[in-house]
């Protein structure tokens, strides 16, 4: 058995259906892999996805397109490059609470923002705000990454990035009202996430047992898109205890649909990742015009 490892974005959720399914039903042991799956609540978020797979830690990696970027445009380059998305379209939102009476982006002036600190996030916030009318000035706070939500809850901040298929389903759990800001509302063309990330030179030395370990994670998304019951008692035990009273089964009924089919699971539309390197590119966020072929490769597909 030839070992396999992956480094989540988030703690267990149905974003990562798939990879749970895969394991639970021996997909990767039927393609000779033993597959070690990493959250990072392991170390509290100490070390990011992506790191720990340029530190040779992983073989894959979960990152929205914009780790794969700066990753590969900082000073000391890593040559990674996304290799599948999970989800066909952008599924995260900016939210508030209801109760705070923001209706719109522009409103977010003065307010603060609770941050995961990534490159081009705030960037990409006060654009939205921008676009919406609003001058920009928005509070950036940088709490511990995996307590994030608890500080809309807790009001301790007014506003964060989430996904619609978790945190959003877990707010209507806890009879929370949200006010839900989308990027392709306000003219931001946001690309996809999470992708599967993956060095480029470890993809040539290893190039059959990856192809091998995205064809059994296909199979388990493609499962669980038709055995919601059956993906979510799978991927319970895995939900951490702040995540608990989530409906795994409306969650996977909400995100499913957008996991694609057979045909095109994982693949990346050129012109849709274009469009996001152009437009980081013409608002200064990031001075190297990158393209799709550098930040993406459908080779293992």
């Amino acid at each position: 058995m030839e070992n396999i490892k992956i480094a989540l974005d988030w703690t267990a959720n149905t974003n990562h259906i798939g990879f749970f399914i895969a394991k639970a039903l021996d997909l990767y042991t039927a393609q000779g892999l033993d597959v070690t799956i990493i959250t990072p609540d392991e170390d509290n978020y100490e070390i990011t996805p992506v790191k720990k797979l340029e530190l040779g830690e992983v073989d894959f990696a979960l990152c929205p397109l914009e780790s794969i970027i700066s990753y590969q445009t900082k000073s000391n380059p890593f040559d990674v490059k996304a290799v599948a998305t999970l989800l066909k379209e952008d599924m995260s939102a900016i939210v508030t609470l209801k109760e705070n009476n923001i209706t719109s982006p522009k409103e977010l002036d003065s307010k603060s923002y609770a941050s995961y600190n990534a490159r081009y996030e705030d960037g990409i916030v006060t654009q939205m705000v921008l676009n919406d009318g609003g001058h920009g000035n928005v509070d950036f706070l940088y709490p511990q990454k995996l307590g994030i939500w608890e500080t809309i809850v807790q009001k301790k901040s007014d506003a964060t990035w989430v996904f619609l298929n978790w945190e959003a389903i877990q707010a209507e759990a806890e009879g929370v009202q949200l006010d839900i800001f989308r990027m392709r509302d306000y003219n931001i063309p946001y690309s996809y996430s999470p992708v599967i990330a993956a060095s480029q030179q470890k993809i040539k030395e290893k190039k059959e047992s990856y192809k091998k370990f995205l064809a059994a994670t296909k199979k388990g998304f493609l499962r669980a898109k038709e055995n919601h019951h059956e993906a979510a008692e799978i991927l319970s035990p895995f939900i951490s205890n702040n995540d608990k009273n989530i409906d795994l089964v409306k969650s996977l009924q909400y995100i499913s649909p957008y996991f694609g089919n057979f045909i095109d699971w994982g693949v990346m539309h050129s012109l849709e990742v274009d469009r996001f390197l152009q437009w980081i590119h013409e608002k200064n966020m990031e001075q190297r015009l990158l393209s799709s072929s550098d930040v993406a490769t459908h080779a293992l597909l």
